[in-house]
């Protein structure tokens, strides 16, 4: 066998193990019944919080104000829940991905097997991707069927572009975060350090004229199609800068974590 054969089956085998990992410490659960529970309930909430208004005394007036709910409302919804709480489960989840593992001593054992660095950091990528895809999978299916049927058909291309570009947008935040934990020399450190980038891209989305470069733009563009808008402006750049922040996080990740004693 090739050097490369042995080394990509090496990943292969430390892919099934995060994936595993995953599974046993329950993240795999966590993340699934968050974005499932958000994607069944924004359509509801969409539909029926008007109603729960008027039955609220005092508050019929308040409910009078809020116009007929639609499915604009609902994907409304459905993407601040997911950008809300998924931006808070990638910073989380993340942040000991490899800072824990050093710390515990765990890494050093992995290494020792012998497993290449750049496949023992990437399958921790690859395995977080997985479960994002998982997790975002079921929810988009279940606030699809819930849109459906309390409001009526939603454009399916649109729909699926939407979900398309929030797995980018959430991707971009769990690199960055595999960074900062690459940075960090303790669980809490690496907290630190990712959550100050993961902030700060967040913070970018605001600067003037090149705001809708940041991950923001992809947020803006699967809003739009939310609402059924036809984006003038595609956000074409957003998705690019995008796939330029996940890839320079792992490059910069690798390139720091070659050179770390473990």
């Amino acid at each position: 066998m090739t050097r490369f054969s042995i080394e990509w089956a090496a990943f292969v085998t430390a892919t099934r193990k995060e994936l595993l990992q995953q599974a046993r410490t329950k993240r795999l659960l966590i993340v699934v019944a968050v974005f499932v529970l958000f994607g069944l309930t924004s359509p509801l909430l969409a539909k029926f919080t008007p109603e729960l208004l008027s039955s609220i005394p005092g508050a019929e007036q308040f409910a009078d104000l809020i116009p007929e709910p639609s499915i604009a409302d609902a994907m409304t919804q459905y993407i601040k829940n997911l950008t809300q709480f998924g931006f808070i489960l990638a910073v989380l989840l993340g942040m000991g991905a490899v800072a824990g593992e050093k710390e515990r001593g765990t890494a050093a054992m992995i290494l020792s097997k012998p497993l290449p660095r750049w496949a023992f950091l990437l399958s921790k990528f690859v395995a977080q991707v997985a479960v994002y895809v998982l997790a975002l999978g079921i929810a988009a299916l279940g606030a699809y069927y819930y849109t459906f049927i309390l409001f009526g058909p939603v454009d399916v291309g649109s729909f699926v572009l939407l979900n398309l570009l929030l797995l980018l947008w959430l991707l971009t935040f769990v690199a960055v975060t595999l960074l900062g934990s690459v940075l960090g020399k303790s669980t809490s450190a690496a907290a630190g350090i990712g959550l100050g980038g993961a902030v700060l891209l967040l913070l970018a989305g605001s600067l003037p004229k090149v705001g809708s470069l940041a991950p923001g733009g992809l947020v803006t563009w699967a809003s739009q199609l939310g609402a059924g808008i036809d984006p003038v402006d595609p956000h074409g750049g957003a998705v690019a800068m995008a796939l330029a922040i996940i890839l320079l996080s792992l490059t910069g990740a690798l390139a720091v974590f070659e050179t770390q004693e473990v």
